[in-house]
This record gives structure tokens, C-alpha cells and sequence, in this order.
């Protein structure tokens, strides 16, 4: 095959960024050029990997350097209060602000994305954000839509609405969290729209603020784990079973923590959620009072959580090499966390803060592959009992294992290679 060049947009956190890197490595390791636009916080992450990279300001650059995603590292510091609020609530205290918060950044962005994109004249343009960037659409190489969020951003009218955390067996509350999502987010998407069209890209679907490609849409989302839905989706979607990277360094567990009584656990609440330091020491706090054995991602506000014995932590961890060597998970059900959990068969316990994080620690709370804890309002030994229970409940763990082999044999992050490749193959012969 003759090389292409392939552009990724991904949206300025470590979930999509990483989904990415793995698929956007398989492209480089096949000989393609992989072009990386990425928010300037990330200057340098993407090159050290040997991909090409540029440069884009989502608002006023700072006087200053900063850490790769600290814009929304800092937003989720101040936001972090309202987390506690119900889903419903945290519509319009949390979910809007985000809302806006990307919007504005697409405005800011247009003029560079577009120079960019006339600049490496790609083949094809990934984009995995949830917001439109209309500079993706105007261009003459095909979009693809990457969704690296729970699938209920993919709407059906008999599963419950994105973001709300309800369970998909009870729908009495479905009709009063869509209408004030309509109340809270209408205006806003109403001059959204408007803008997109002004930059010559096509209309948004109803009260959504992201395209849907009509050359391709990959989401993922193990089947394991999918949702039954009333209406099939069209033959543009396709599921992704994982998009797990093979960029992360090694990792040995550390020998204090090798051997000893209790299951080994692995602590994150994603890049993020750690910056919730008080919530974190106090997970720290609870751990410490059983026999268990504890990895912590500490996250960017690392130098503020103290561990205790039988603990081991960094800032930054590299993730898809501790989790196949743990026996349990606690998330804070990030779609990233999630998925590469399945992908290598661990069971959960699930904190969700905000986004689409209550849709999957309710998915997987009802599948039985975890257990959804109340983030703020949890016993402490509702925390040490679940634990204790998916540590000691061997057939879901042999039944994790054996899904988790199932998703890994799929290679994910070849499967999507080649679905790309396929949309730039095509554009290429028109």
C-alpha cells in the first residue's frame, strides 16, 4: 500500500490522546506518516514517541509552561465541589460548563487547525473529541469520528440519556433527565450550530455537538460490555473491542509489594479525577486499614497524597503494564480506565465523578463486573467489603480473564488501522 498520511485531533486529555498513540503507532509501524494535532500543553509528548507534531492554542496561550492537558486538570480542581451534586444537577453546574469550556476552544482553534491541515494535506483526519471543529469538514480529506466515551453519547430512544448514570431495567427517570438537558443546553447548542455553519461545515444533529462521519465512526467499547439497541446503527459505526497503546514503559511491581496477604489493587481516578486530593487520601486512608496490597496513580497533586505501608505510588503510572499484573481495579470509570480494565480481564469498583464516568460504573455495576460505589457518600467498609468480595469471587474472575484474552486477540488497534486505511484507500481512487 502506498503510504498515506493520517492526522489525529484527539481531545486534550490522557483517555482519548492515548487511544491515539495505539492506533496511530500500528499506522507508523506499517510505514504511514502519523501526524499528531494536539493541544500545546502536550509540546513534545507526541515526537517522543516519532510522531510528527503540531501545535494548536485552545485559548490564550499562558505566560508560562505548563503540563501536558493542565487546562482541564485545573478546571476539574475548581469544578471539583459539584461533583457531589446529583447527575441531574451536575447538568448545569458541571456537563455545560464542559460544554462551553470545548466550544470556545473550537472557536479559538479554527484558524490554526485549518492552516494545519493545508499545510500536511492529509489522506485522512481522526478526530476523537466530542465537539466539532468545523476546520475537519471543509477540508478535502475524509473525517473519521473516534468516540472514546461511553456509547450512550450514540443515542437510542430505549437506552437511558448520556450522562445520567440511570440503569438501563428502570426509565421512569429517563424523560425528566433529557428535558433538562434540553433546558440546559439548547441555547447553547443553538449558537454552536450557527457558528459551525458560518465556517462552512454541515449542520449539527439535533442538540449533539459533534458530526458523525459519513465515511466512518469507531467507538469503543468491548461487546462484552455494549449496550442492546432498538435502533441498529448504521454500517458507517463500528464497534472497537479496545485501543490499548504499546508505548508504556515497563513496569515491575515493586518487591515490597510482590508478596504478601490480600489481593494486589491498582488505584486511579484518571488524570483528572486524582486532582481530587481529598477524596483520594481519604481512598488511601480506607486501604490502608485492610491487608490488601495498593498501586496508586497519584496524578498531577502527587506531592499532597501520603501512602501508607503496603503501598507503592507516582504521579504518573504506566497503566496498561500494571493493570495485568493486579487483581482488582478501583476507577473512577473513566472510558479509558474502563475499557483497558476489560481488555485485560479486572474486575471494578467504580467512583464516577462527572461525564460519561456514571454511565460506565453504571454499566458495569449492573453486568456484574464491578461494583458502583456512592463517590463521596460510600462506608468505608462498603469499600473494604467490595474489595473483599471481588478479590475472593473466582468464577467472575476466571469469567474476566477469559473475556479479557477474547478482547485482547482482537487487536483492537489494528482493526482500526485498517478501517482508516480503508477510508484513505478509498478517497484516494475518487
Amino acid at each position: 500500500m502506498e503510504p498515506r498520511t493520517i492526522v489525529f485531533w484527539p481531545e486534550s486529555a490522557a483517555g482519548p490522546t492515548n487511544n491515539c498513540i495505539g492506533i496511530g503507532h500500528v499506522l507508523a509501524q506499517r510505514g504511514h506518516r502519523v501526524v499528531f494535532a494536539v493541544e500545546s500543553s502536550w509540546e513534545g509528548r507526541l515526537t517522543a514517541l516519532g510522531f510528527e507534531e503540531y501545535l494548536v492554542d485552545l485559548a490564550e496561550p499562558p505566560a508560562g509552561p505548563v503540563d501536558a492537558g493542565q487546562f482541564w486538570k485545573d478546571f476539574i480542581t475548581e469544578t471539583a465541589p459539584e461533583f457531589r451534586r446529583p447527575t441531574i444537577e451536575q447538568l448545569q453546574t458541571v456537563t455545560a460548563p464542559i460544554w462551553q469550556e470545548l466550544i470556545d476552544g473550537a472557536r479559538y482553534s479554527q484558524e490554526r487547525l485549518t492552516s494545519i491541515l493545508d499545510e500536511v494535506d492529509p489522506d485522512v483526519i481522526v478526530e476523537d473529541n466530542v465537539v466539532a471543529f468545523p476546520a475537519l469538514l471543509t477540508t478535502d480529506a475524509p473525517f473519521v469520528r473516534l468516540v472514546s466515551c461511553n456509547p450512550l453519547e450514540i443515542h437510542d430512544p430505549l437506552l437511558p440519556p448520556v450522562f445520567s448514570g440511570l440503569p438501563t431495567t428502570d426509565d421512569r427517570d429517563w424523560p425528566g433527565f433529557r428535558a433538562e438537558y434540553e433546558r440546559t443546553h439548547r441555547e447553547m447548542w443553538e449558537s454552536f450550530n450557527e457558528w459551525v455553519i458560518e465556517q462552512g461545515a454541515p449542520p449539527l444533529p439535533d442538540l449533539q455537538f459533534v458530526h458523525t462521519s459519513e465515511h466512518l465512526n469507531l467507538y469503543l467499547y468491548p461487546q462484552v460490555a455494549d449496550y442492546q439497541r432498538s435502533v441498529p446503527l448504521a454500517p458507517t459505526w463500528q464497534r472497537l473491542p479496545s485501543s490499548v497503546r504499546a508505548t508504556d514503559e515497563p513496569f515491575e511491581v515493586p518487591a515490597e509489594l510482590a508478596e504478601g496477604n490480600g489481593a494486589l489493587v491498582y488505584l486511579s481516578l484518571g488524570s483528572l479525577g486524582s486532582a481530587d486530593v481529598e477524596l483520594m487520601q481519604r481512598l488511601v486512608d480506607v486501604l490502608a486499614t485492610t491487608d490488601h496490597r495498593v498501586i496508586v496513580s497519584k496524578g498531577p497533586r502527587h506531592d499532597e497524597i501520603e501512602l501508607h505501608d503496603r503501598m507503592w505510588g507516582a504521579e504518573v503510572v504506566p497503566q496498561t503494564n500494571v493493570l495485568p499484573q493486579v487483581d482488582l481495579v478501583i476507577t473512577h470509570g473513566g472510558n479509558n480506565t474502563t475499557t483497558e480494565s476489560l481488555h485485560f480481564g479486572k474486575p471494578m469498583i467504580l467512583l464516577p465523578l462527572f461525564w460519561d464516568q456514571y454511565d460506565n460504573a453504571q454499566r458495569i455495576d449492573e453486568l456484574g463486573l464491578g461494583v458502583r460505589l456512592d463517590t463521596y457518600g460510600f462506608a468505608d467498609e462498603q469499600l473494604t467489603d467490595a474489595i473483599d468480595l471481588l478479590a475472593a469471587h473466582e468464577s467472575l474472575r476466571q469469567r474476566m480473564a477469559m473475556d479479557g484474552r477474547r478482547i485482547r486477540a482482537m487487536h483492537g488497534t489494528a482493526i482500526a488501522a485498517d478501517r482508516i486505511l480503508t477510508v484513505a484507500e478509498e478517497h484516494a481512487r475518487r
